[in-house]
């Protein structure tokens, strides 16, 4: 009988559920949407119950396309975003919303909510803050567990359990509360190289109570990713993804590091040695992470990590990021006067609006390079949701120079080619602190939905001067979940193993056009210029409104 695993991951938006051979073939995928719930003041949040359905409806929905029994899934690996779930003792989801609405118990990654305690945290330079690039994020969780310490105190006081997403779906899954290494290292401070907690470090910020028990609340048993959990699939979660019970589930992975080890560890057609070392991941969705692998630790300023075991068993993991990737792009293209107009269009040519704007501007052009000479005269810095890294600063803000009262499609497109200009920049910018302190790479895989975009390949290649590949599957995200259950049920030794012989490299980006590399060294110029008017304006305004006795956020 075939043999084949599950990989399941859940993203902002949906989650997914994909099949896969021993070999790491796509034999059948499925989404389902869920909910995100937007307020004021930067808030995001999901329920846990809806996403597990989500999950649960995914893999039926993928079972039936493969058409296989469930006797042939070997193995189950869950991915998610880095969101924060909340639950009692039993499982139970407590509120995690101002509306005080049960089903709200899931802070999502991008929730900035906590933006004033990570400030706070980063105030004590504590010296665990060193394993974060020297600065925490409101995406992270211990920021988050303060804001529910000091807001919403009957929540953080009856939770039994505070997860990861990715903990969450493996707990729901197995009964195991095992917290995955991958998960603990990037999002919650732990300090995966001495295996343990800062104590001191919590105490100091305020949140020493998560101490009792061991530290049970937050994980005092840690897994390396792939680990088998428990017993494999409880009967009750057996029976809600049709597949049978004591199925191994492997410890999860975070969505985009799911991503790194589904592409960095293919071989070519060539076929030589691979050495992840010398390649980044690039994974763009909402937002777009920037994963370097390293042998031994690397201090990067602004740049998340080092994380141990982060990703990649036994290796270091630094962790650059955009905050705002295709939520930017999309973001930009929807505030357009020409953005009905184009959706018809798009509509009509059954395509997606990014996809038909690619289109038009490719066609016009000798190759898809050149395109970015569209974007000559408009400028856009893409941060709507802050810096990620180099910079760590979440209070930036996106700029645009160059609007001019041009309404039609034209007009769209180089408005289009700009932001993905502005994304590269911003790319560029983590890739130079990465060589200045000693990482070195050669090539970026990059996967996504951006993966399957010639013109964002050529543009990054021609920013960032690295060879720029796509995965050979079309799923690498799913892919990496579904290699957590190929070695959890022992079909792989190890990661590394599932990274060498169910993965691959696809194609290269083309050298770049003569000129282009110079156009675009001058515009990354205008862009750190934005960059600096963006941290200057607000400088000059700091305290203006509060001092009006305005509410800036009204």
């Amino acid at each position: 009988m075939q043999q084949a695993f599950v990989g399941i991951d859940v993203g902002t938006s949906s989650a997914r559920a994909g099949i896969f051979d021993e070999n790491g073939s796509l034999l059948a995928s499925a989404r389902h949407p869920i909910t995100v719930w937007h307020e004021a003041g930067s808030v995001a949040e999901q329920s846990s119950s809806e996403i597990w359905a989500a999950c649960a409806a995914s893999v039926r929905a993928a079972m039936a396309e493969a058409g296989l029994p469930a006797s042939a899934v070997r193995g189950i690996g869950f991915d998610a975003t880095c969101s924060l779930v909340v639950v009692d003792a039993a499982g139970n989801p407590l509120t995690v919303s101002g509306s005080g609405d049960i089903r709200r118990n899931v802070i999502v990654w991008m929730d900035h909510r906590a933006i004033a305690e990570a400030r706070r945290v980063n105030e004590t330079r504590d010296d665990v803050l060193r394993y974060v690039g020297g600065s925490i994020s409101p995406e992270m969780e211990i920021p988050k567990l303060l804001w529910l310490n000091r807001y919403l105190p009957s929540t953080y006081q009856a939770a039994g359990h505070f997860f990861d997403l990715a903990d969450y779906l493996s707990f729901r899954a197995t009964g195991s509360t095992a917290r995955s290494m991958c998960t603990l290292a990037c999002k919650w401070n732990y300090l995966a190289h001495e295996r343990r907690w800062s104590g001191s470090y919590l105490e100091f910020i305020g949140l020493g109570d998560l101490a009792a028990d061991k530290y049970a609340r937050i994980g005092s048993e840690i897994v390396a990713a792939g680990t088998p959990l428990g017993v494999g699939l409880t009967k009750s979660a057996a029976s809600d993804f049709g597949l049978l019970e004591g199925t191994p589930v492997g410890a999860s992975l975070i969505d985009a590091h799911a991503g790194g080890v589904g592409t960095i560890g293919g071989q070519g057609k060539s076929g030589e040695e691979v050495d992840v070392c010398r390649r980044l991941a690039y994974i763009m969705g909402t937002s777009a992470c920037i994963m370097a692998t390293t042998r031994e630790p690397c201090f990067v300023p602004g740049v998340w990590g080092p994380y141990h075991s982060g990703m990649v068993p036994g290796f270091w993991l630094n962790e650059g990021g955009q905050s705002a990737a295709g939520a930017a792009i999309d973001h930009l293209v929807r505030s357009h006067p020409a953005y009905d107009e184009t959706v018809a269009a798009a509509r009509a040519a059954a395509m997606e609006v990014p996809e038909f704007l690619e289109r038009r501007i490719v066609s016009r052009v000798t190759g898809p390079g050149e395109a970015a000479f569209f974007a000559r005269d408009i400028h856009v810095l893409p941060e709507f949701l802050g810096n990620r890294s180099p910079f760590a600063d979440p209070d930036a803000r996106a700029v645009v120079v160059g609007m001019d009262l041009d309404a039609d499609i034209g007009s769209m497109e180089r408005l289009f080619v700009a932001g993905l200009c502005g994304l590269a920049y911003g790319l560029a910018d983590v890739v130079d602190a990465f060589r200045s302190h000693g990482v070195e790479s050669d090539m970026m895989v990059i996967s996504g939905g951006a993966g399957r975009s010639p013109l964002v390949r050529q543009i990054m290649a021609d920013t960032t001067g690295l060879t720029v590949a796509v995965p050979g599957t079309q799923e690498p995200v799913l892919l990496g979940a579904a290699m957590l259950g190929a070695v959890a049920a022992k079909s792989r030794g190890s990661i590394g193993e599932a990274m060498a012989s169910m993965s691959a490299i696809g194609r290269l980006s083309e050298s770049t056009a003569p000129g282009v590399a110079s156009f675009h060294r001058t515009k990354r110029k205008v862009h750190g210029l934005m960059r600096r008017l963006d941290s200057e304006s607000r400088e000059a305004m700091q305290g203006i409104a509060s001092n009006a006795g305005l509410d800036a956020k009204s």
